[in-house]
């Protein structure tokens, strides 16, 4: 069983003892705590959204985190089955204090998180979530009493709201999706992408729809998270050249991968490269990624004529860096757009909704726009950790061996060579070393890569 707090929430497997699994009163203590927290920096706070994924264990976590919040003497407005960005736009339409998503990404169904937002929807900073950490571990929160208990209202009407927005967007073009006739193909693992993405297309204009796993049921018809090794049911439909695009979203929706009309991917990394590439050519300004995603975003930015800057890893991170530099577009190379027009969170509606018009736009198949962006292949590798494992010696002695080389350590060590980087750092979610390789062809990358662990593992 896995039990993990970060500054993000807490994330863990269904069961278990108290504190190695995400139990029931793991999930309540942690709900308590946050409330505790809301309260202490708004005592005024009466409000909290909640929407969750399709996870077999949603409507359990969904239940004590309800009845938590009542408990701690707020209101809960439950949206129900909801995306990640649609229930971080109801924490800003509802006028809440701050909102809860009940979902763990990509990761598989035995697996379901608490992600916390503030009151703009947003999710809290590292200072923040390490305040609500302390607060569970202490619990040093006090319940409401009879006549201060808060109530629950139900509200089904976000994830119709969420798709207006992104129509009203004023670079998507609904008109130019339309006249273009696309057939789109669309995998949404069983979970909410399947109740809104074919929905959004057809609002788009999108006449055909072809719907794999799109019975929001909980039961992933594969592993979730929206990689080449996961995708192959969609990539064979492609290859049969039934449609035009192929649109995989993770199973709360923030994270956006395209296939190709050969049944080849577009690949993550090149999802808000390309958006990015259309956004820029219309309202010019700068752009962020974090330090795993590729170079292609920096050589599309410069390409306009504007600014890049790279963050930590963490929507947080980038969406302060974001703000910092009044970046027009920006998000991480797993997926994620995140576009302040409509808001600072990775959303993958606004993903396809502008690729769409992009496409529509360009006259071209998918496979001729790809060709026209930097050719960059991005390796991605781990190593599992074990107790006797020191991350921070490691990455230490990791700057040390290339200090003569561009060394980046605001989030883990990342070392940039002329024509290539490697990005090292532990992840938030899992019990793992990350390490990210890139370079001009995927060749290149997994020997670089490799040559890394094989360094670590001497180390």
């Amino acid at each position: 069983m896995s039990l993990i707090k970060s500054i993000s929430g807490i994330r863990g497997t269904i069961g278990g003892r108290s504190g190695e699994g995400l139990g029931g009163v793991d999930i309540v203590r942690f709900t308590a705590a946050y409330c505790e927290f809301i309260k202490r920096g708004n005592p005024s706070a009466r409000k909290i959204v909640m929407g969750r994924d399709a996870r077999l264990s949603g409507p359990m976590v969904a239940s004590l985190v309800s009845g938590t919040v009542m408990a701690m003497g707020l209101d809960l407005v439950d949206i129900g089955l909801a995306t990640t960005p649609t229930t971080e736009l109801a924490v800003v339409g509802e006028k809440a204090d701050g909102g809860i998503i009940i979902t763990a990404s990509h990761n598989p169904r035995q697996w379901n998180a608490l992600k916390l937002l503030n009151a703009d929807g947003e999710f809290l900073s590292d200072a923040e979530g390490k305040k609500v950490i302390a607060i569970a571990e202490a619990e040093d929160f006090v319940f409401a009493e009879v006549d201060s208990l808060g109530h629950e209202m139900r509200n089904d009407t976000w994830g119709a709201r969420h798709i207006d927005m992104v129509k009203a967007l004023p670079l998507v073009d609904c008109k130019a999706i339309a006249d273009a006739g696309f057939t789109v193909a669309v995998d949404a693992v069983n979970s909410v992408g399947g109740i809104v993405i074919p929905a959004l297309l057809r609002e788009l204009g999108v006449r055909n729809v072809i719907e794999l796993n799109c019975e929001a049921n909980g039961r992933f018809a594969h592993t979730p998270e929206p990689i080449p090794e996961n995708l192959t049911q969609i990539a064979d439909l492609m290859k049969e050249g039934r449609a035009d695009v192929g649109f995989v979203v993770d199973p709360d929706v923030d994270r956006l991968a395209i296939v190709m009309e050969n049944g080849e991917m577009f690949v993550e990394e090149y999802t808000l490269v390309a958006v990015a590439d259309y956004v820029l050519s219309h309202t010019p300004g700068n752009t962020v990624s974090n330090l795993s995603s590729s170079r292609a975003l920096r050589d599309v930015t410069l390409r306009h004529g504007c600014s890049y800057e790279a963050a930590a890893v963490g929507e947080v991170n980038v969406v302060k860096k974001m703000k910092d530099t009044g970046a027009v577009i920006g998000g991480e190379g797993n997926g994620g757009v995140i576009y302040p027009e409509l808001h600072y969170g990775r959303d993958a509606l606004v993903g396809v909704a502008l690729f769409l018009t992009l496409l529509a736009k360009s006259g071209k198949k998918v496979s001729e726009l790809k060709k026209e962006y930097p050719a960059y292949a991005i390796a991605k590798n781990k190593i599992q950790l074990t107790p006797e494992i020191d991350v921070d010696l490691i990455l230490e002695k990791m700057k040390e061996k290339y200090a003569s080389e561009r060394v980046t350590d605001i989030d883990g060590v990342k070392i940039d060579f002329p024509d290539c980087w490697v990005h090292l750092r532990k992840s938030n979610t899992e019990p793992i070393i990350r390490i990210y390789s890139e370079a001009p062809t995927m060749e290149q990358a997994v020997a670089l890569g490799e040559d890394i662990k094989k360094i670590i593992s001497q180390l």
